[in-house]
Formats: structure tokens, sequence, C-alpha cells
């Protein structure tokens, strides 16, 4: 964490000078959130980084989330918590996801269920690890969706701008003018005061409010897609048990009563389960069912048999029918229009997409759309990039809400079947490995476009896959011997990555290739940097360049090396002396993310932590034209 750049200040170094006109109450701001779920948050936050952006989060409820329904915290998410700045308060009270244990019926000498209830008892087939080695340095666990709302919301007050939601509002209308620079007028009914409207008028929307999102249906959009028809209840209790792995996540599939998931959550104490009830029938729906707490406990204990469970307290329950379904497009423009209508009202999580829970999917992938969307917004609004930028988000986000849409479909079938034999028992299992990789959240893999280049170049870099997220690795940071993540150095501050690996011999001394790139990136004028760059702004304030040499750090010289690596910066002219990392001798990332040794590689990582190009050191013009595709000079 880097501070006292613009001078010494005592305290908290994450509380943030305060911005001299912070007006988040004005009726006309930069962007208006409708919704404080996870993506609106995530948004929110996001665009508190950036003190000339105006932005509003309202909320229908009267108060911050005291408890959530979501839990579950895909590796992925963490790792994006780390950029912005409390993945460790995260780690610090979840329950850590570390195996899976599958229970189901004995299989009898003819490979089927057996008749005989004494032989078909439950028994433990088998226990994998959750995810596996090398996937990521973060891991996946359970916190409840309030405690992560927390989180965003000392983020966001902590900023220049003290953002904080105005609850209590509701949008009842979205309506636009063709005039002035504010062009969407949303009316909000403050439902804490009798017949009180409120107008807010901005340049951008995004509906982060729920299935039921107005936002969505003001733009003339619909949720598609077929309900399994199969209705289940969920239930957090504190309860006492003599089955074994209550502190696992158990996936158990009985003979005769449905199948039952076990989560454990946070403290130690607390469990999560999710209870196969039945099949819903004609027109019912799961608010036509009589479920009751008592229904539930009952029916975990029919499946669980004959383990007991004691409920001694029941903390949340709920009943509910599983559905996936999807928008056909997470913006205001249809697929028809794109080549003449810019984008300016957007939907992201819930509103545009929706999920089994038992896949863990619905809060992290609205996250991800969120931090997908924030720095393009923020790029437009601030001048930086061009509007059509706007376009990627519902590209992008779409795409791969359907993916995930079709994984959560199989997941929630094959959880459901019931085990006939002992082929049709393990492919629930087999399934589950398979695709860990979808519940970790690092599958994710955008197609080419303006920001995701086609990996021409993919060879010098095999293990930092374009239009994937930047997987991260142990280096030494060369100033202090520190050993850190590479990929923690990449914030949620909107700045583009230029991560630049030296082929062998090149320990940054003059007419090496990284002393000319940077020399180029300084001062010529064809580089993004001198490009895109406000002259009175840090040399990095879009370019974030950092290098890693291969050479020890007890062998590299840090005067040595080229002054856009050791840049003064902010009104002091400090040296930053935090962008230049060395591989380790174990783990070396150069073996673990394939990059060349002979040749070495420039990586652009976007904004939201994506590899956008993988280029050789010394293409100079690929490097300036994939930045006039996005950028404004």
């Amino acid at each position: 964490m880097q501070y006292h750049l613009h001078g010494f200040r005592a305290g908290d170094p994450s509380v943030i000078e305060r911005a001299p006109a912070s007006n988040e109450t004005s009726d006309c701001v930069d962007v208006l959130i409708i919704g404080c779920g996870p993506a609106g948050l995530t948004l929110a936050a996001q665009l508190s980084e950036f003190p000339d952006i105006r932005t509003r989060i309202v909320e229908r409820k009267p108060g911050r989330l005291e408890m959530g329904q979501a839990d579950g915290i895909a590796c992925r998410s963490v790792e994006m918590f780390e950029a912005f700045g409390f993945a460790e308060k995260v780690l610090k009270e979840a329950y850590y996801v570390n195996e899976v244990a599958f229970w189901r019926p004995s299989i009898n000498s003819t490979g089927s269920v057996s008749a005989d209830l004494d032989d078909s008892r439950l028994q433990r087939a088998d226990v994998i690890q959750d995810v596996e080695d090398g996937l990521s340095e973060m891991p996946h666990v359970i916190l409840s969706q309030a405690r992560v709302h927390d989180f965003y919301l000392e983020k966001m007050v902590n900023s220049s701008h003290r953002l904080v939601p105005d609850y209590n509002r509701e949008l009842v209308k979205l309506s636009r003018t063709e005039t002035g620079d504010y062009p969407l007028i949303a009316t909000l009914n403050c439902v804490d005061e009798s017949n009180k409207k409120e107008t807010i008028n901005a340049k951008y929307v995004v509906g982060c409010d729920s299935a039921r999102s107005i936002v969505r249906q003001a733009i003339g959009q619909q949720l598609k897609g077929e309900s399994a028809r199969q209705l289940w209840g969920v239930m957090d209790i504190l309860a006492v048990t003599d089955f074994p792995d209550i502190r696992k996540k158990a996936a158990i599939q009985s003979a005769e009563h449905g199948s039952l998931l076990i989560i454990p959550r946070e403290g130690g104490y607390l469990v999560r389960m999710y209870i196969e009830l039945r099949e819903l029938q004609g027109d019912e729906r799961a608010s036509d069912i009589d479920v009751t707490p008592t229904f539930l406990a009952d029916k975990a204990r029919d499946i669980l048999s004959p383990y007991t469970l004691d409920v001694r307290q029941l903390v949340w329950w709920s009943a509910y029918e599983i559905g996936q379904r999807v928008c056909d497009v997470f913006d205001n423009v249809p697929n028809e229009k794109r080549d003449n209508q810019l984008p300016d009202t957007f939907i992201a999580g819930d509103a545009c997409h929706t999920h089994s829970p038992k896949a863990g999917q619905g809060m992290n992938v609205g996250m991800a759309d969120a931090f997908n969307l924030g720095w393009k917004l923020a790029a437009v609004i601030r001048g930086q990039a061009n509007p059509a930028l706007l376009h990627s988000y519902s590209q992008e986000r779409q795409a791969k809400a359907l993916e995930l849409i079709n994984f959560d479909k199989d997941m929630a079938r094959l959880f459901s079947d019931k085990p006939t034999d002992e082929d049709t028992a393990l492919l629930f299992q087999q399934y589950f490995r398979k695709h860990a990789r979808y519940t970790a959240g690092v599958e994710t893999r955008y197609s080419a476009s303006d920001i995701t280049q086609p990996a021409k170049h993919q060879q010098l870099a095999t293990g930092l896959q374009v239009g994937m997220r930047f997987h991260s690795e142990m280096v030494i940071r060369l100033s202090d011997a520190r050993p850190l993540q590479l990929g923690h150095t990449i914030k949620a501050d909107g700045r583009w990555r230029l991560i630049v690996f030296a082929a062998a011999g090149d320990n940054g001394q003059a007419d090496k290739p990284i002393a000319n790139l940077c020399g180029f990136l300084a001062t010529n004028s064809n580089s993004p940097i001198v490009k895109y760059t406000s002259s009175d702004a840090d040399i990095d304030s879009v370019f974030d360049v950092r290098a890693v040499f291969q050479a020890g750090h007890r062998v590299l010289a840090i005067e040595a090396m080229p002054s856009l690596l050791v840049p003064p910066k902010g009104a002091l002219g400090l040296i930053d002396y935090e962008k230049i990392f060395c591989a380790k001798q174990s783990a070396d990332i150069y073996d673990t993310r394939g990059i060349d040794r002979n040749s070495g590689a420039l990586i652009i990582v976007r904004p939201d932590q994506y590899i956008a190009a993988v280029l050789p050191v010394g293409d100079y013009d690929g490097l300036a034209d994939f930045f006039k595709a996005i950028m404004i000079a």
C-alpha cells in the first residue's frame, strides 16, 4: 500500500482526503446506480475511486443489508477484493472450502442401489480437493453477503467523495430528454416520507435492482429462460449432529428422500443446508407451497438418515424454485443498432441473469459484471476513451452469463438426479471435478475485440492467456526484497497495466530491450503514455508500467534502471520505487506462467485485470495501434 505521495498525513491511510467539493447529493450526476446489492456496491466502490466523477447509489430498503442470502465467494472474487483493498478482511472472517465430500447410498454387487434399507444407507463415496493447486493464489471461501456489503460500504465512505447510499429511495420511472448533458431522468419515491418524490438527472444509469428490475423494464428487456420446476428449501442453522462431514462442503444424494447440499458457514458453528423438496406441478410456484422451517428440518433428517440432526437455532430459511434466465442484451441498445447508437443505460447482476444458488454463481457473476463496467464508464466520463467502448460491456458479459447458465443448468440437474447405479452415481462427482474452474470463477475468457486482441503472440507467455484474468504469481520487489504477488499490484483504480518481462541477459541496462521500450514509452510521440496522459498528471496516471527481470534482486542495480521504472511523482517529486520485480528462484514466474526466457514478453492488462494482449517487447507499433482504437488523445 502506497501513501504520503502528496505529503505526510497521519491516521488511517485507507481514508482518502476528502475532495473540496464532494457533491454526491446533487440532482445531476454522471452515474446513477439503482440498487445496493453486490453488483451495485462493486460499481459504486469502483467509481468512488475517481474524485472527478459524480456518483449516486440509491436503494429501496431502509438501510444496509444485515443478513444476505448469497455466501459463496469464488477465488476470482477474492482476487478482485484484493484490488479493492479488503481481501484480508474477507479471509480473516470466512470459512475456507478446502474439500468436498460426496455421499450416496451403497451400491450392491449388481451395480445398483440396494433395495434393502440396511444396505443402502449413506456412505462417503469420495472426498476431493475443492480447488486444484495453482488455480489461484486465493481460496474459495464462504462469507455472508452482508459482510461483503460492509467492506464495500467502508471503501466507499473512505473515498474522497465520502460516498454513502441513499436508502428508502425506490425507482418508479426512468425516462429521457433529448436535450442537456444529463439526458436520463430517474423519478424516485422516498418510501420513508409520504408522497415525496425526488428527481435525479444522470448521464448514465445502471440498474442493479434485482430480478424484478425497474431499469430492465424501462429499457424493454426481459429475463428469458426456463424453470427446472424443482422446489428447494434452504436454511441457515446452528445444530448438533453426528454426521461426520458437517464442517465440509458435502453433496448428499439419498436413495429415496432427495438430495442435500451442506455448506459450512463462517464462525465455526453455523451451517447452510440446501434441501431438495419436490417437483412443482402445473402452474405451481414456490410461494404456493406451504413450506415451514419444521418441514425443512424434517426433510433434512430424512436425507441424512441414519445420522441425526438436532436444530438448536434457525437463523434464516427460504423456499425457492430453480431457474436460470438471461437477457438478450445488458444495455439499452439492441444488437442491430450498435453501429449508430451508444448505450447510456445498463443492467447488471440479477437484473440481467439469474442462477440457482447451489452453483454459487449469482453474487460472483454480478460483481464481475460491475467490475467490467466500472472502469469503462470511468474512462469514457473522464474523456480518456471513445464512448464506443461501452458497447463491450454487454457484448462481453452477456456471452459469459450464457456460458455460466448452461453450466448451472447441468450442475443443478445432476445434483437432483437419483443415483440408480454406479455410473449415474459418479456423474455429478465427475462433472464437479471437471468444471471446478467455473466455480472458482477463473474460467472466464473474453473473445477478440477492440479491447482483447487475438492471441497472435501467445507463445511468448503461454500461462498468461489473452482474454483471461492475469494469473498472479510470487515475485520479489527489487527495492526492498519483499516477496509479493505480482497480480496484487493491479488495483481497482482504472489504470491500464503494461507488464514487461525481460529477456535473459537484460538487466535494464542501456540499449537493451527494457530500456529501449521505456525510452519509447517516455518520449516517443506514438507512445500511449505520451499521447493519452495529461502533461500535468503523474506519468503513470493512465498507464502503469512495471518490469520483471530474470536476474536476482541482489544482482540488479536499481540506480541503473530506466527512469520510467523509478519515476518522480506528485507535487513533491517523490520517487516511486515499487515498479521493478525479480523472479523468485522457487515458483519462478517465467516457468509457472510460460514466459519465453529468450525473448521476454509485454503484457497489456486491462483495468479489470483481464489480459488484453501479449506482444513482443519491441513491438512498438502493435502497442500504439492497440490503444488507437480505444483511447482519445
